[in-house]
């Protein structure tokens, strides 16, 4: 399944500003590393409740049930002192890494969001429902508990100068979470500021995370006016330093595998895998379930065509829109229900939950490559929700955006 090329718009401008940053006293409440969170979305329910247990978790706001109390609390931890606003405006250089090795290196800063198109460019869809949830949250609360996740090419060499100056001082927060060890520096000294923020004025800029955080910003600025004609923001130069991508799989708990691969070889090549399931190869699906699994391969073209009507034509080379229109809701007529389907980004989560009597089965996915993802997203193309996993993503709660603060 191919990814065409398509050609890029004319490159235009992004501008990242220093912002007063909301962080954990850690002088107040230890160390941070037992109070942030995931990426939001990668927790499941019972590690969401185990999370909220502690009495200043990040989790307690950002996966509040009810965002009035969400916001009271906010309000409370703001005046108790759990969580400082920063005396100077500045950009933060946030990095992760596991031992010496750099997994990540990128800027935090407020993002002034673009409403001409071209300049940063969303590569999925989303879903109406999740953006209305967000665009609640977000609007009760006034605040932004983790960034955008943007990946932008060729950082001028100036401002990478000043982010390794930076990275040589003394950071302002440091957590670790798992093997993972995340530390953020501020930069507000004016000449250094002059030097970053020139050197990222020009450019572009790929949507790799938070799609839905973006639209809600879109939605709750209207005409651009007030506090969410921008958005907090973690710009990462991918020549410097490449973020992961790797596929979301699918996990069906109703579907009989045996019977879904039946269903499957009737609008595609269909073939069983006797060493079980595996990372699939470009090109291929695989189905996995009850210890069994089968690689799916060439799909008719006819098939593909009468599922995907109403969608882009480039979809027809996606794994993804294959997977959920072709064979989710067009073969074995899953429903687009809340547990009809979940998602996995592990592939060993993914075959672990399929794998147990009466588990269902799992759909892998192959990774498509960073430069497809560039080139649809360009022409204007969103690929299906839940199509790509670009990481590591930041944690939650690191480094906070709170509106109406004097």
């Amino acid at each position: 399944m191919p990814v065409p090329a398509v050609s890029l718009p004319e490159q235009t401008s992004l501008q990242l500003r220093p912002f007063r940053a909301v962080r954990y006293d850690a002088d107040r409440v230890g160390d941070p590393s037992d109070l942030l969170a995931p990426p939001y979305g990668e927790l499941d329910a019972a590690g969401t409740r185990t999370l909220r247990r502690h009495p200043h978790h990040v989790a307690r706001l950002l996966y509040a049930d009810a965002p009035h109390a969400a916001a009271r609390e906010l309000g409370r931890w703001l005046r108790r002192g759990v969580l400082r606003r920063d005396e100077q405006p500045a950009l933060y250089v946030y990095q992760q890494h596991h031992g010496a090795r750099i997994l990540q290196r990128g800027l935090v800063g407020d993002l002034m969001i673009p409403r001409e198109p071209g300049q940063l460019l969303p590569h999925e869809e989303v879903s109406t429902h999740m953006v209305l949830q967000r665009s609640a949250h977000m609007s009760m609360l006034r605040a932004q508990f983790e960034p955008l996740l943007l990946a932008h090419r060729g950082t001028e060499e100036a401002t990478a100068q000043v982010m390794d100056r930076v990275t040589r001082r003394s950071p302002v927060t440091v957590a670790r979470i798992g093997k993972i060890t995340h530390s953020l520096w501020a930069c507000d000294d004016a000449r250094e500021l002059e030097l970053v923020t020139s050197g990222l004025s020009v450019g572009r800029a790929l949507i790799a995370d938070g799609h839905h955080r973006h639209a809600a910003c879109l939605q709750l600025s209207g005409d651009a006016a007030g506090p969410w004609g921008s958005s907090l923001a973690l710009l990462v130069d991918t020549e410097m330093y490449p973020l992961r991508l790797s596929a979301i799989h699918r996990v069906l708990p109703t579907l009989e595998p045996e019977k879904a691969a039946r269903a499957a070889a009737e609008v595609a090549r269909v073939l069983p895998l006797s060493g079980g399931p595996r990372t699939p190869e470009p090109g291929e699906l695989i189905l996995a379930g009850g210890g069994q699994a089968w690689t799916i391969t060439d799909p008719d073209p006819l098939a593909v065509q009468e599922a995907l009507a109403d969608h882009p034509g480039p979809w027809a080379q996606l794994p993804s829109a294959v997977s959920d229109h072709l064979l989710l809701r067009h073969t074995w007529s899953v429903p687009d229900l809340p547990g009809a389907v979940t998602y996995a980004h592990d592939i060993r989560q993914a075959i672990a939950a399929a794998s147990v009597p009466g588990g269902g089965s799992a759909l892998l996915l192959p990774a498509i490559s960073e430069q497809a993802v560039w080139d649809l997203a360009g022409a204007g193309v969103l690929l299906p929700r839940k199509s790509t996993s670009f990481g590591p993503k930041p944690a939650a709660g690191l480094a906070m955006r709170v509106m109406g603060l004097s």
